[in-house]
């Protein structure tokens, strides 16, 4: 992922330095140097916060990125996956690399007991399917809420306001698919 170009981008179109970024989107400078300077990608919600502070949308960030053509993509247990905090409770593990360069973005969601993911809103158009590998839990889409377990799927419409709970008394598994790739 090779946002950091974008994000330099996109500040000195609109005028503001690095300290001002700094202090608008709450990342650190040093963080936003390194992202800059294409040293670390940063997290989803250092992204966010950056989008917020540029005055953009989150998918701003993400256009114009080099794409990479790959037919087939292996991933083995060795790979080395990026692990983000969802919250206090809750991450999840890209399943894949270059994944601004896939039409589709596979995840593996933990979600310990009594954890919860954020809520999420993702933009028109976009669709998660969830396939449950281990643990109970309760998907809330818009108003309504989904209990699934052990080889339960979902499929929904992800622009609607989303969120899993974990209702269960051991960790939640989940395989979590979502088109197109937001991040």
């Amino acid at each position: 992922m090779y946002i950091g170009k974008r994000v330099q981008e996109l500040r000195k179109l609109k005028n503001i330095s690095l300290t001002e970024l700094a202090e608008k989107s709450g990342v650190q400078i040093a963080t936003l140097s390194r992202i800059e300077n294409m040293k670390m990608t940063g997290t989803l919600e250092s992204h966010m916060n950056i989008a917020r502070a540029l005055g953009v949308d989150i998918t701003q960030l993400y256009t114009s990125i080099i794409r990479e053509e790959s037919k087939a993509e292996v991933t083995t247990p060795r790979s080395t996956p990026d692990v983000f905090v969802h919250s206090e409770k809750s991450s999840y593990e890209i399943l894949t690399s270059n994944v601004l360069g896939k039409r589709m973005m596979p995840v593996l969601l933990k979600i310990e007991p009594e954890g919860r993911t954020n809520t999420e809103q993702n933009r028109p158009g976009a669709e998660k399917f969830i396939f449950v590998l281990e643990g109970k839990i309760e998907v809330h889409v818009g108003e309504k809420a989904y209990s699934l377990s052990r080889s339960s799927s979902l499929y929904f419409d992800a622009s609607l306001e989303h969120k899993f709970v974990n209702v269960g008394k051991t960790t939640a598994r989940v395989i979590c698919v979502g088109t197109p790739v937001a991040l």
